[in-house]
């Protein structure tokens, strides 16, 4: 509407002008009684008062919100309070919005991963879980990793033996390992569950867990108290190498290999596992205890154990992880240097001293 004075009666080709609608939307409206003409020309043409401007500027913003005719008929006729009526119709779009966020998570996961059709039929199948559907697929991962007596109401779940040695210990663990979608989730939230749910489902990504758990157990970190595992103790010994810019082959590493190999070799040795090395392969030990810290470190560095963690974070809304990729990609390349430098000599398991060289061939 302008600021003209406007006249005592409007034709339709006037309303229409004011109100910015076209001639066949006012005709109609009129038609269905949505708003009346106050009288008719000799001609029997429609004119309307100045009411009419008012009524269908606010029918116009009632139907742009999405209102339909019924619902903007009882605003009109004042038989339903224009909240009443607003608060219900929000109701109803957020609905919508829930319906067109989880389609757009599945597009951009089928985007962003290339999908084929099946894992498309997939993808939309994860996105629409429910909350006790979500709960099960979440469960059972953590039952085939920790065990079914693990995971709260772990008797509704399949499969999942107990991790040897370590019965009953696991259920704090899978606690912080669960995410839980939020009931007004995201658009971020809904992308990473999706995603993170792909990862839960898979067998290789379940045996990965199930072997880090395993590695875990016989190393006596689920122990009674709980002590530092492996992961502490390469940040405490690698974290500020790394942080220092500190060369993977230099002299410098290989000390700090040596105080790695001493610590995780104190850790195998309190837990009994340096018993089974000492069994295994007494003249060689250290070239064991060094495959077996490779054989960790490469696990714990796997880019899916990071991803999971890193989503898990979106779903449940809690500070981003920080990344310990780089420090155990160095821990790695740095024990295979002073490997290779034969700058691994003698270290003690279990309060034994075992010597050896570790040379190249024996990879």
């Amino acid at each position: 509407m302008n600021g003209d004075a406007l006249p005592t009666l409007l034709t339709i080709g006037e309303l229409a002008r004011r109100t910015g609608l076209t001639v066949k939307t006012v005709r109609f409206y009129s038609d269905q009684g949505i708003v009346s003409p106050a009288d008719r020309n000799p001609a029997g043409h429609r004119r309307y008062g100045a009411d009419a401007v008012a009524r269908l500027d606010l029918v116009r913003t009632l139907r742009e919100l999405g209102l339909g005719l019924p619902e903007v008929r009882q605003v009109l006729g004042r038989e339903r309070a224009l909240s009443e009526v607003a608060a219900a119709h929000a109701a109803a779009l957020d609905v919508r919005i829930r319906v067109l966020r989880l389609r757009q998570a599945v597009l951009r996961t089928v985007a962003a991963r290339g999908a084929t059709t099946e894992e498309l039929t997939l993808v939309h199948r994860l996105a629409r879980l429910t909350e006790d559907e979500r709960g099960r697929l979440v469960g059972e991962f953590l039952a085939a990793v920790f065990g079914a007596a693990a995971v709260p109401g772990g008797a509704a779940v399949s499969g999942g033996s107990a991790v040897p040695g370590a019965e009953g210990c696991w259920g704090g663990v899978a606690e912080s390992l669960t995410p839980r979608l939020p009931e007004r989730p995201s658009d971020e939230q809904v992308e990473a569950w999706v995603e993170l749910a792909l990862l839960a489902g898979d067998d290789g990504f379940r045996e990965l867990w199930r072997g880090l758990a395993e590695d875990e157990a016989a190393e006596g970190a689920t122990g009674a108290p709980p002590r530092p595992g492996l992961a502490v103790l390469v940040r405490r010994a690698v974290g500020p190498a790394v942080a220092a810019g500190v060369e993977p082959g230099s002299a410098e590493a290989a000390r700090v290999v040596a105080v790695l190999l001493e610590r995780y070799a104190e850790l195998v040795g309190r837990a009994g596992a340096g018993e089974q090395l000492r069994a295994r392969l007494p003249e060689r030990l250290v070239e064991c205890l060094v495959d077996r810290l490779v054989g960790r470190l490469r696990a714990m560095a796997d880019p899916r154990r990071e991803r999971y963690l890193e989503l898990l974070a979106v779903v449940n809304g809690w500070v981003a992880p920080e990344s310990s990729g780089e420090v155990l990609d160095w821990a790695v390349r740095a024990v295979q240097a002073a490997r290779a430098a034969q700058a691994v000599r003698a270290v003690r398991v279990g309060g034994v001293t075992a010597g050896g060289v570790a040379g190249p061939g024996s990879w």
